[in-house]
């Protein structure tokens, strides 16, 4: 199963690994890791920190036991969150074919992804939020980044930021 949530990257994997120490190492629900969370990385509110849970889980880097939410035992090196990304998050494998097809002259940017994904985006997201095309390029723009982050994307330079913003990709060197 492939997960839904994408925050903002980090600035760094050392970020990265600050969240994922924000999880407990004794297993808690998910109540008391999203109060945890946000405590401790200052989130601006639960659904925030439970889009982080849950992206910590696609990851690999938290566990869901039969007793709550716990940190797993593996570091959030570049390879581990090229896997988590490629097995975990939704729209990831799309996004990587993009990445492929673009090119220094035509670069993908957060609005081709999301054009290239739009017919993806589940129908209950549709449904439930009359705003689901400015969250889901907004969610593209993240899942770039993402990318970026683990060299799986590199932004172009000099191309121009897209109109639904962030810069233009092609395939990292990871890819």
């Amino acid at each position: 199963m492939r997960l839904k949530p994408v925050p903002e990257p980090p600035a760094d994997l050392d970020a990265l690994r600050e969240y994922q120490r924000a999880v407990p190492l004794v297993p808690g629900d998910t109540d008391d890791c999203c109060a945890r969370l946000r405590r401790r990385r200052d989130l601006p509110d639960r659904q925030t920190a439970n889009d982080w849970l849950a992206f910590l889980r696609a990851l690999g880097l938290v566990e869901e036991t039969s007793r709550g939410f716990v940190r797993a035992d593996t570091e959030p090196t570049p390879e581990r969150v090229r896997e988590g990304l490629r097995d975990g998050v939704l729209l990831v494998p799309e996004a990587l074919a993009a990445l492929r097809a673009a090119s220094h002259d035509d670069p993908l940017t957060p609005d081709d992804l999301f054009a290239a994904t739009r017919d993806r985006v589940p129908r209950h997201d549709r449904a439930r939020n009359p705003e689901w095309e400015t969250a889901w390029r907004d969610r593209a723009a993240r899942l770039l980044g993402w990318l970026a982050l683990v060299d799986l994307a590199a932004p172009v330079d000099g191309a121009p930021d897209s109109p639904g913003g962030g810069p233009a990709y092609v395939a990292g060197d990871a890819l």
